[in-house]
C-alpha cells in the first residue's frame, strides 16, 4: 500500500508541488529576459561609448564607425554598467538580507545612434521588490544601498579617469580638423561654435577631481571631456547618484527622508522639495517682461498653466484646491521674475517632475513598523544627503 501510495503522489503532484513548479518556471523565463536585456543594454551602452568617445556614428543612413571605434566604445560601457550595477545589487542584497523578496536586475537598452543622435545607451536599470517592505528601517536600508554602493564605484573610476589623462593631442585623433591650431585650438575652434551641442555640466564632486586630481597640463577644454570615457562614465553615474538621492517620494532619497524623519515629517519636505524645484527649472516661462511679446507667448503660457493644474492632481483631488495651487505659484513666479528677471531655471527638468508626480509619487507610504533609526544609520542618512549635494547638478550636460 504504501508503494502505491508513493507512486500516486509521483503521478499526482500536489497543488502545492504544482505552484513551486510554475514559480520556478517563471523565475527560469525571467532569467533570461533578463539576461537578454543586460546583453542588448551591454551592446548599446558600446555603441554609445564609441560615438561620444570617437565622434562618429553607426547609422541607418551611413557608416563611419569602424570595428576599432566600436571596441573602443568599452571604456564607456563597462565602467558605466559596472557602475550601475553595484548600485542595482546595493538594492538586492540589501533586500534580501533583511528577507525582502526582489528580483535581479532588468538593463533597459536604448541607443539613437541608428538616427545620428548621440544616446547614453540605456534608461539604467531596475529592481522588482516583489516582497513586502514593512518597517521605517527596511525603506531606509534598501534605498540607501544602492546609491552608497553605486557612488564608491563611481569615484573609482573618476580618480582612475583623472589619474590616467592621455597626452592632450590625443584631442586631434577624434578631431583631426582641431590640429591645423596646434594646442590653442579652443582660441579658434570655439570662436565659430559658441555653444556646442553637448558640454558636460559640473557639481562640487567634479569640480574637486578636476582642480585637486587631474594634471592641469594633461587636463583637455572643458567642451572635450564627453570624449573621455572613464571620465564622461563617472560623471553620469555621481549625477544619476544624485537623481536617485532627491529627497522626493520613493526615489531613493525620498526612503533615506523618510527613515530619518519619519511619516509626517517627509511628507512636508518631499512636498517643499517638489515646489522648489518645479519652480526654479519653470523660471522664464512666465515673466511680466516676455508675457506681451508676442501672439505665442500666450499659448505658451496657457500651456505650462495647463501642466501646472494636471501636476497638482499628484497633491491632491480637489480642483479648488488645484486653482488655488496654480494661481498662487503663477503670482509666486510672476513676483520673483520682475525682481530677478535674469534668473532663468533649466526646463528640460519639468518633464522629470511630471514623471517624478504622476508615476513615482510625490509622497512616501507609511510602513507598518514606525521604529525609530539608531545613531549608526542617522549618520549614515545625513552623509547620503551630503553625497546628493555633492553630485547634484541642475544642467548636466549644456
Amino acid at each position: 500500500m504504501e508503494e502505491i501510495e508513493n507512486i500516486s503522489s509521483v503521478n499526482n503532484p500536489s497543488e502545492e508541488d504544482n505552484v513551486k513548479y510554475l514559480k520556478n518556471k517563471q523565475n527560469t523565463k525571467r532569467k533570461k529576459i533578463q539576461a537578454v536585456l543586460f546583453l542588448l543594454t551591454l551592446l548599446c551602452t558600446t555603441l554609445a561609448g564609441a560615438e561620444w568617445s570617437c565622434n562618429k556614428y553607426l547609422t541607418l543612413f551611413g557608416r563611419n564607425m569602424s570595428f576599432e571605434d566600436f571596441l573602443q566604445g568599452f571604456h564607456f560601457s563597462i565602467p558605466f554598467l559596472i557602475i550601475l550595477t553595484s548600485h542595482e545589487f546595493g538594492h538586492y542584497f540589501t533586500a534580501r538580507y533583511h528577507k525582502v523578496e526582489a528580483t535581479l536586475p532588468y538593463y533597459i537598452p536604448a541607443w539613437f545612434g541608428f538616427i545620428g543622435s548621440p544616446s547614453l545607451g540605456t534608461f539604467g536599470a531596475v529592481i522588482r521588490i516583489t516582497g513586502k517592505i514593512k518597517s521605517r528601517i527596511q525603506y531606509f536600508d534598501i534605498g540607501i544601498a544602492g546609491p552608497i554602493a553605486g557612488f564608491f564605484v563611481a569615484l573609482l573610476f573618476l580618480w582612475y579617469g583623472f589619474t590616467h589623462l592621455p597626452p592632450p593631442e590625443y584631442i586631434f585623433t577624434i578631431h583631426p580638423e582641431y590640429a591645423q591650431y596646434g594646442l590653442d585650438y579652443p582660441k579658434y575652434v570655439y570662436a565659430d561654435t559658441p555653444t556646442p551641442s553637448f558640454t558636460l555640466g559640473t557639481n562640487i564632486l567634479f569640480e574637486f577631481f578636476k582642480n585637486n586630481i587631474a594634471d592641469p597640463a594633461l587636463l583637455p577644454n572643458e567642451r572635450e571631456l564627453i570624449h573621455y570615457p572613464y571620465i564622461f562614465s563617472g560623471f553620469l553615474a555621481l549625477f544619476f547618484t544624485a537623481l536617485n538621492l532627491i529627497p522626493i517620494g520613493q526615489l531613493d532619497g525620498g526612503h533615506v527622508v523618510y527613515g530619518l524623519f519619519g511619516y509626517k515629517n517627509s511628507r512636508i519636505i518631499s512636498l517643499s522639495l517638489y515646489f522648489i524645484f518645479l519652480f526654479y527649472a519653470s523660471l522664464g516661462i512666465i515673466s511680466p517682461y516676455t508675457l506681451f511679446d508676442n501672439q505665442y507667448s500666450f499659448i505658451v503660457v496657457g500651456i505650462y498653466i495647463i501642466y501646472l493644474f494636471f501636476i497638482s492632481g499628484c497633491i491632491t483631488a480637489n480642483k479648488k484646491t488645484r486653482y488655488a495651487m496654480v494661481v498662487s505659484f503663477v503670482t509666486g513666479q510672476l513676483v520673483f521674475s520682475y525682481f530677478f528677471p535674469t534668473i532663468i531655471g533649466e526646463q528640460g527638468w519639468l518633464l522629470y517632475l511630471f514623471i517624478l508626480g504622476k508615476f513615482l509619487g510625490i509622497f512616501h507610504p507609511r510602513g507598518e513598523d514606525e521604529s525609530e533609526l539608531g545613531l549608526k544609520r542617522k549618520i549614515l542618512g545625513w552623509v547620503s544627503l551630503l553625497i546628493f549635494i555633492l553630485c547634484f547638478s541642475f544642467q548636466p550636460i549644456k
